[in-house]
């Protein structure tokens, strides 16, 4: 009986011994796990951004803040300074005239003059332009100040520094993850303008409460602007020199050609992208931001706090979205992502108009940006892949230009469409129909032309 207990007894010291051994086995798998950080879960081609990229994320997480807040309440503002709708529209013209000029002047010159010397000036353009709408109702002055300087009614990128930034970006990331970076890129601008335009509008309707007048209340958040201007001059005297072109390494007949705006080789694909780039925003700047918060407060009664909720979630979506069209490039190409995805967002925009209620409207609103900003990183990459280094920003620059030229001049009409109740639909129409023909041209005239990275 003895030597049964002491057999039972070993028997069991061995279990217990075995099972100890299985527990501690896994406590030696468990501190992998457990070791997981949060830089584990950043993607790959972000946990090894050099400084530059770091700061160049900020950069455009701060402006496109600023861009978002100032989007929602600037009709409103500008309507409560005594402005009609149709002068508000020629403002805005005239505003993103004035940003396709100062663009195309510093962009055009960033490669060979310093690109942080050009993003600082844009920066410093873009605080002087918030202080002077926030000082004056002078429709004169309000001009001068929205030609010279860098205002943002669409809620997206004015001015030189998207071209000159992703230009850098270029520089620091190699090929391979160049779109997977720009479609982050892209998530951070999205975000940023997502929080930038609740905020906004919140800001607003919190000064209200406080007893300020409608205009004051706007007033806060264009001061705001300005301040979030002189934040991003700041970070851009941050960057170092590994950002810049390297001239030196041009080869003399890159460079000779410069007789086109700092474009020599690449001057034919450059024109071509931009003629079509110039059509997509034309047909954009009959919906911009600020006037399609507009519409909504015209047809359904919305306030401002709720114009930004609606906006913060549309932006939200838009920016989430880059990251899936990264992934489909990858599949079928930069070209035909854009197209595919792009071509379905028009024709959400012309069915918002026609929906019977508020629900209805912001429901395909929404569906509509959740596509619409997936062919930004995918144009982008290829913009710069189809370009030679040393033309980059110059190239970026010219696109971005024919862009904001094209949207500069539709405003002007969606002004006048706004100040007749009957017609404040007809922007929608106009803008989804040109925006769907900018897609089908895009698509026959460089379906056959693709970047190293699709060739190789």
């Amino acid at each position: 009986m003895a030597s049964r207990s002491r057999g039972w007894s070993s028997t069991r010291q061995l279990e217990i011994a075995n099972c100890c051994a299985r527990l501690g086995r896994r406590g030696r798998r468990l501190p992998l796990a457990s070791s997981l950080s949060i830089r584990d879960l950043i993607p790959a081609s972000l946990r090894t951004l050099p400084r530059d990229g770091v700061l160049l994320f900020v950069s455009r997480f701060t402006r496109l803040f600023a861009y978002g807040a100032l989007s929602v309440i600037l009709v409103f503002y500008l309507v409560s300074l005594g402005l009609s709708e149709a002068q508000v529209g020629v403002l805005l013209t005239l505003t993103l005239a004035g940003d396709m000029a100062i663009s195309l002047l510093l962009t055009t010159q960033a490669d060979r003059i310093g690109r942080r010397r050009m993003l600082i000036v844009g920066a410093i353009l873009m605080a002087g332009a918030g202080v002077a709408f926030a000082s004056t109702k002078n429709l004169l002055f309000l001009i001068v100040a929205g030609t010279i300087g860098v205002i943002s009614p669409s809620g997206h990128e004015v001015g030189p520094f998207l071209s000159i930034e992703q230009a850098a970006l270029s520089h620091v990331v190699p090929a391979r993850s160049r779109t997977e970076v720009f479609a982050w890129y892209t998530l951070a601008g999205s975000l940023a303008t997502a929080l930038g335009a609740f905020c906004g509008g919140a800001a607003a309707g919190v000064v209200q409460r406080a007893s300020l007048s409608t205009s004051d209340s706007y007033r806060v958040v264009v001061l705001l602007y300005a301040a979030l201007g002189v934040a991003l001059a700041f970070l851009f005297t941050r960057l170092s020199t590994s950002a810049e072109a390297d001239m030196s390494a041009t080869p003399a007949s890159g460079v000779s050609a410069r007789d086109f705006l700092g474009v020599g080789r690449s001057r034919s694909i450059v024109l071509k992208l931009s003629s079509l780039f110039a059509l997509d925003s034309f047909g954009g700047g009959f919906v911009v931001q600020s006037f399609a918060a507009y519409w909504f407060y015209l047809r359904f009664g919305l306030a401002p706090v709720k114009l930004g909720l609606i906006f913060f979630w549309a932006n939200v979506l838009a920016g989430i979205s880059a990251l899936f069209a990264s992934r489909l490039a990858t599949r079928i190409g930069l070209v035909r992502t854009m197209v595919v995805t792009h071509l379905p967002s028009n024709v959400l925009l012309i069915l918002v108009p026609l929906m019977p209620n508020l629900s209805l409207a912001v429901l395909v609103l929404l569906v509509r940006f959740s596509i619409s900003q997936m062919d930004v990183p995918t144009r982008q990459s290829y913009t710069m892949a189809v370009v030679r280094p040393e033309e980059r920003s110059a190239a970026g620059g010219i696109t971005g230009v024919a862009r904001t030229a094209g949207a500069a001049i539709s405003p002007i009409f969606a002004g006048f469409l706004f100040s007749r109740p009957a017609l404040i639909d007809i922007p929608f129409f106009i803008a989804g129909t040109l925006k769907i023909g900018y897609d089908l041209l895009l698509y026959r005239e460089f379906a056959a032309v693709r970047p190293p990275e699709e060739t190789n």
